[in-house]
């Protein structure tokens, strides 16, 4: 993180609890981009959280959740952004928090470094070229308790560990990791989980209200409604790769994007191929009313300098019309938004592509298109590899207005992988990147 001290502190009440939030206002590390545009398509405002110790943040909003933040300060909320009305504020979403890969006797543990940590739905204000946390609401199970970020079920998710790879942790079947985020306009809000894959309805202070999964999931001792109503397709999601984007249609419907390919037959398919599902959701019918297959581009054209498929992803999915989205595909380092259509004519929702006994497989097709899917035909927007002062690791966009887009990226609240995550004392070396609220105005009007 920044080594500046934070420059002045605001007092502000969580929604959910009325508990007064101590949270440091924010320092510019970066100013208004001057740097060349790539075509038209350029930054013109960048603007920067400051440091909040992740243990001030929490417990201020479940006290005694986080018993020693081993010195992570808030980060992580570039999950997801969406409009909150007022010009500059925007919902984001924290994901399951602090965590990170370290090898014990050559196999890779998932570290857990914050386990009381409580996944949040966080308020920003984007003033100048500084990121204000304005109010901040905790997730909650049904009797109030913490929906926690660690894995969910054993033998299905990743065995969580401490900081140190060395101790297991309990699994938490309410645990989530939160990706996803729009508001109805009851005020309720609507999250996708990467777990299970699943959509979960929140409601507006903060309590788990439903979590809808795939069929045959068998989640049990969750203290939260848990609703099979996903196809069972599901069920073949690659680890850690659930649905990570979220859009919410003019008439209200949910679209969510799987992150990554299926892993259909096996891991292998899902890692080379480059075709994805995204699915269209009725709160209204609380059922999948639509499922659409969307075909990556080659990795190399999404990043030159990557060469690995299984590296692509989406990440946001922003609706800018009736029927259309904005989808971001991306690696680590690179990212392109392209323009889809969802016509009824793309629909394959209950064909044999969800039928996981098909083969070959829809993940194993080389040319979808070819064999008679009606893959999502896509538009390229812009190519934000190529505009001069985005960050890398984009997992949230937002609509400014007709011609101008909110960038948010995801800084992993300042973890690294291996051994050298934490120092001698448990404390955290971190990493230096920081959360950023980047502006691009778009070379046309979308």
């Amino acid at each position: 993180m920044s080594p500046h001290a934070a420059g002045r502190r605001r007092a502000h009440r969580s929604v959910a609890t009325g508990l007064p939030l101590a949270l440091a206002a924010v320092l510019v590390a970066a100013g208004t981009a001057t740097a060349a545009p790539c075509g038209d398509a350029r930054v013109v405002r960048t603007a920067t959280l400051g440091e909040i110790p992740l243990g001030t943040f929490s417990n201020a909003l479940l006290p005694g959740s986080v018993a020693d933040d081993r010195g992570v300060k808030l980060g992580g909320i570039g999950s997801d952004i969406y409009p909150a009305g007022r010009k500059g504020e925007y919902w984001t979403v924290t994901d399951r928090g602090p965590n990170g890969q370290m090898k014990v006797d050559g196999k890779k543990r998932r570290t857990f470094p914050v386990p009381g940590f409580d996944p949040a739905i966080v308020k920003i204000r984007v003033r100048g070229n500084s990121v204000e946390v304005i109010d901040a609401i905790p997730l909650t199970t049904a009797s109030g308790k913490a929906v926690t970020g660690l894995s969910d079920q054993k033998g299905r998710d990743e065995a969580p560990y401490t900081y140190d790879a060395r101790t297991p942790l309990s699994y938490d079947p309410d645990g989530l990791d939160t990706e996803g985020i729009v508001r109805a306009g009851d005020g309720t809000f609507w999250l996708v989980d990467e777990y299970g894959p699943s959509l979960v309805h929140v409601s507006a202070r903060g309590k788990v209200l439903a979590r809808y999964v795939p069929e045959g999931l068998g989640l049990t001792g969750a203290d939260y409604p848990v609703v099979e109503a996903l196809p069972s397709v599901l069920l073949h999601r690659k680890g850690n790769r659930g649905f990570e984007g979220l859009a919410q249609l003019p008439d209200g419907d949910l679209v969510m994007a799987l992150q990554s390919p299926l892993s259909l037959p096996d891991g292998d398919a899902g890692d080379a191929s480059r075709t994805t599902r995204l699915l269209r959701f009725s709160p209204r019918m609380k059922a999948v009313t639509a499922e659409y297959a969307y075909r990556f581009d080659p990795v190399n054209v999404v990043d030159p300098s990557e060469d690995d498929t299984s590296g692509l992803k989406i990440s946001s999915v922003v609706a800018v019309g009736r029927d259309r989205l904005l989808v971001e595909e991306r690696t680590d380092k690179a990212a392109r938004l392209q323009l889809v259509r969802l016509g009824r004519g793309a629909d394959i929702l209950g064909g044999p592509w969800d039928d996981d006994t098909t083969s070959p497989s829809l993940e194993q097709l080389d040319d979808p298109a070819a064999a008679g899917v009606p893959v999502l035909s896509k538009q390229l927007v812009v190519d934000l590899g190529k505009v001069a002062g985005v960050p890398g690791k984009i997992e949230g966009v937002a609509r400014v207005d007709h011609d101008t887009l909110a960038l948010v990226n995801d800084n992993d609240f300042g973890m690294t992988d291996g051994e050298g995550a934490f120092d001698a004392q448990g404390r955290l070396v971190d990493s230096g990147v920081e959360t950023t609220v980047t502006y691009v105005r778009l070379p046309r009007s979308l």
